[in-house]
């Protein structure tokens, strides 16, 4: 597991604020954020819309990712629960984008 140092920033962009506000205002309120650590590329938050939706905003560290949650109304810091995984909504084309190049067999 990666440990953030001194040198991880911890506050989150402007650009990554806007980015996970931008998804509030379409997909709806209240929307939930799963922080996940993905090791030396830092952390994903992983945005929920209470329409299904999904997105994410890729930040340095897990404490950006938490701070990022703060700081936008209306977004609420979750885990992958069973209400949380229940309000996700994957169509057909995301599983075979998901599913890559061996989708077409």
């Amino acid at each position: 597991m990666a440990e953030e140092t001194e040198n991880t920033p911890t506050a989150p962009t402007a650009r990554q604020l806007a980015s996970a506000r931008g998804f509030v205002a379409k997909h709806g309120k209240p929307s939930r954020a799963v922080v996940e650590n993905i090791g030396l590329a830092g952390a994903r938050v992983v945005l929920v819309g209470p329409d299904g939706a999904m997105g994410d905003v890729l930040v340095a560290g897990v404490e950006t990712g938490a701070a990022l949650v703060e700081q936008v109304d209306d977004l609420e810091a979750a885990e992958w629960d069973s209400e949380t995984v229940k309000t996700v909504k994957i169509g057909a084309a995301h599983r075979r984008k998901m599913a890559g190049p061996r989708a077409g067999r």
